[in-house]
């Protein structure tokens, strides 16, 4: 029996293919990935227009998770810290070992990836963690969970791989527990204009690119997110457009491509992973030309 998140019967093809290319992208990436970035697979947070240097960078990723638990409102009191905490779309476990240390909490973590579940889990044993966090194969649309279990919910930078965004938020909030507080941050494209129905030609063109390569539906936007979850009642609703904050990230990214460590891993670790690197500059000029955003989006379900 296939231990990916696929076994489904009821979704589309195509859905399946998306969920299948998911897997196997990962599969074939995150090793890579973790011997030259380590466990965090997400954006850093910089100060605009700093210089950093590429020891800079791990701690700018840490930075990031700071950041996002501070526009979001979490309090600094231990007596309000999140108890318990779902980690959706969790990479390697960078996210969930640093908020379980973070806040003493318990921690469960979802990938549509085998290999960044069992090496989560690894990593949680080595660390120390493994009665505090666990990792599980399990789509972000039908998360293995009962309702109202979770006071802090997390979503760093999967968004974007999922489809159905109605119904991927709707599942936030189902398992977010009365209170609680959900984190999405993900890439998004513009908002569009009062008149515009869509993006301009030229500015989908890149995009798509960037969708056959990373396996991503189609794109949605801030405004798209944010009027979600107001149809939703959910309270304290806040988004914001941290683009300038991570633009040092993709050159690094590329810049550690070209060292002789990172085009070696590279070729090692097959054509899904160089089809990506590939596609890598679109993601610099989709920032530089405000087509491609990068978004927080946080809010609190009522009591």
């Amino acid at each position: 029996m296939s231990t990916r998140a696929n076994a489904d019967d009821s979704i589309t093809p195509d859905a399946r293919a998306l969920k299948d290319g998911i897997a196997e992208f990962y599969d074939e990436s995150s090793g890579l990935w973790e011997n030259i970035w380590g466990d965090h697979m997400h954006h850093g947070f910089y100060d605009p227009d700093s210089n950093v240097s590429e020891s800079d960078h791990r701690a700018a990723q840490i930075r990031m998770i700071e950041e996002s638990l501070r526009f979001a409102g979490i309090s600094e009191d231990p007596a309000k810290w999140p108890k318990r905490i779902v980690d959706v779309g969790c990479g390697i476990g960078g996210s969930s070992r640093y908020l379980s240390r973070k806040y003493g909490a318990q921690c469960q973590g979802i990938t549509l990836s085998p290999v960044q579940a069992e090496r989560a889990n690894v990593l949680a044993q080595a660390e120390g963690l493994a009665d505090k966090v666990s990792f599980q194969v399990a789509d972000a649309l039908k998360q293995p969970f009962p309702d109202g279990q979770f006071d802090l919910v997390w979503s760093m930078e999967s968004g974007e791989h999922v489809p159905e965004k109605a119904k991927f938020v709707n599942e936030l909030v189902r398992v977010a527990a009365p209170g609680g507080t959900i984190i999405i941050v993900t890439w998004c494209h513009r908002d569009l204009g009062a008149h515009e129905e869509s993006l301009q030609p030229w500015e989908k063109k890149p995009l798509n690119r960037i969708c056959n390569a990373y396996y991503l539906p189609e794109w949605c936007s801030t405004a798209d997110y944010v009027k979600l979850l107001q149809s939703l009642s959910l309270q304290d609703i806040k988004a914001a457009d941290w683009s300038q904050y991570v633009a040092p990230f993709w050159p690094a990214v590329i810049r550690s491509a070209f060292t002789w460590k990172g085009f070696i891993s590279l070729l090692r670790s097959g054509l899904k992973t160089i089809k990506g690197a590939l596609v890598m500059p679109l993601m610099m000029e989709g920032y530089k030309k405000g087509v491609i955003k990068f978004a927080i989006i946080t809010c609190r379900k009522p009591e």
